[in-house]
């Protein structure tokens, strides 16, 4: 029912569509709208699950909500330590917390700077835990992730052998720092799984002038050779909508695409760095 690719050389399939960690699964106290949110994406087919050690809540909504369903989706998860004691205590409070004996994908979460690639890659730095827990089976695959800086998450793919990697993938990308133009390429080389984040910039891409749906810039990011899109969702009625989306999916055509890069241009670089 919807599509799926492969995501790199790990040669799993995934639905052109995850579900991000983000929306109401980054909150606390929502165990009841977590639980129907993660279910009802499993009933409608996504098989690619986000979580993160700094979500809020989300690493403990998905054990209370997956059970037997655990094994029907790849669930990735993050670790935002950059020391290999701090990343193993955090792999081992995911798995404790997830109920389950592993991880599908585990990543290396928000690298912005050079001190933390040094600090990652130094003797006793979170790669070693990474390595680690990839031979002993506690998780399936590495990965990094990034949406900063496109040329430190390069650095890190040149340093070490990650099989995936999590980026910014939408409209607002070729005005500033690029991660299309200076990271994909090199991503692809290295037949790196892709998966693309911040597609809906955080929620705000129905407030440019001029926008109707967030159909275009879902099918933007498609449109690039990415495995799966992850999008965080308030409700279940925002997942359906992404779900019809991705059913549908067409790519756009090249002119579709320059149109939609020239109506957020003038609001690229807010849409990219907002915090709010």
């Amino acid at each position: 029912m919807i599509p799926k690719r492969r995501l790199g050389k790990t040669s799993v399939d995934l639905t052109i569509l995850g579900l991000g960690g983000e929306g109401v699964l980054r909150t606390h106290g929502r165990e009841r709208e977590a639980y129907a949110l993660i279910n009802r994406a499993i009933d409608l087919g996504l098989n690619y699950f986000d979580s993160a050690k700094a979500y809020a809540g989300c690493e403990s909504y998905h054990g209370k909500a997956l059970g037997e369903r655990r094994k029907d989706i790849f669930l990735a998860g993050k670790s935002h330590a950059r020391d290999r004691k701090g990343a193993l205590a955090h792999i081992t409070d995911t798995l404790k917390t997830i109920k389950t004996d592993h991880l599908d994908l585990w990543q290396m979460h928000d690298m912005r700077t050079e001190a933390d690639i040094e600090e990652v890659t130094a003797r006793g730095g979170a790669l070693e835990a990474f390595r680690e827990a990839k031979e002993k089976g506690l998780v399936r695959f590495i990965g990094v992730t990034g949406h900063e800086d496109p040329l430190i998450i390069r650095r890190c793919i040149e340093l070490a052998d990650f099989d995936t990697v999590l980026m910014p993938v939408n409209p607002a990308e070729p005005h500033y720092r690029s991660f299309i133009k200076d990271l994909l390429p090199h991503a692809l080389q290295k037949d790196m799984g892709i998966i693309a984040m911040k597609v809906y910039f955080r929620g705000m891409a129905t407030q440019i002038p001029g926008v109707e749906s967030v159909e275009p810039f879902y099918r933007f990011a498609l449109s690039h050779p990415v495995t799966t899109a992850i999008i965080g969702c308030d409700t279940i009625a925002q997942l359906e909508e992404n779900v019809r989306c991705a059913r549908s999916f067409v790519p756009l055509k090249e002119k579709e695409m320059g149109r939609l890069i020239d109506l957020v241009a003038p609001y690229a670089q807010e849409l990219m760095y907002y915090k709010p």
